[in-house]
């Protein structure tokens, strides 16, 4: 955690989302609620063009409802479509946040987990790209750390669908 004050809701904030270290991508997002742990903030999908990943098309007007914790090691991102239809959510394997009164920054670790809205699909992805990453040999704790937080994703994706997670706030 930080000493940064909780970010006020119904205010904007800027997203950092970095990747070995480099701003992947940045975009303003409305602050929901910060209860000092846990983030969430708005978004609309923040892509220069659609991303369509096979199991599930991010695309202009989806509105993403985005989960930040300063102690947790991932990412939540509740995934809606222009017309509010709920397709699923997108979690990101991260370093904890930082939250400061400019924004979030939230650093991907490679490993991710897609759970359809229908909640009949869990898909852990990008293994490969966490193995060459070379993390492990560089920094096995956070490595472990990583792996753990995979795994407690699909579990809880299992399990309630994030529901009592995200309802912590």
């Amino acid at each position: 955690m930080n000493d940064a004050p909780a970010l006020t809701p119904g205010t904007t904030t800027t997203v950092s989302l970095l990747k070995a270290g480099r701003t992947k991508v940045r975009y303003p997002a409305e602050v929901l609620a910060d209860d000092g742990t846990h983030v969430v903030v708005r978004a609309p999908w923040a892509g220069a063009a659609d991303k369509d990943f096979g199991f599930v098309r991010f695309e202009e007007g989806d509105v993403f409802t985005e989960h930040y914790w300063r102690d947790r090691w991932y990412a939540v991102k509740e995934v809606r479509g222009a017309d509010g239809r709920l397709k699923g959510w997108y979690c990101d394997v991260a370093r904890p946040a930082r939250v400061t009164v400019g924004g979030i920054e939230a650093e991907d670790l490679d490993l991710d987990l897609w759970l359809s809205g229908d909640q009949r699909t869990v898909l852990r992805l990008d293994e490969d790209e966490f193995a060459e990453s070379g993390l492990a040999g560089r920094e096995p704790e956070t490595a472990d750390a990583a792996w753990r937080a995979l795994d407690e994703l699909e579990a809880l994706a299992r399990s309630d669908g994030f529901g009592d997670l995200l309802a912590r706030t």
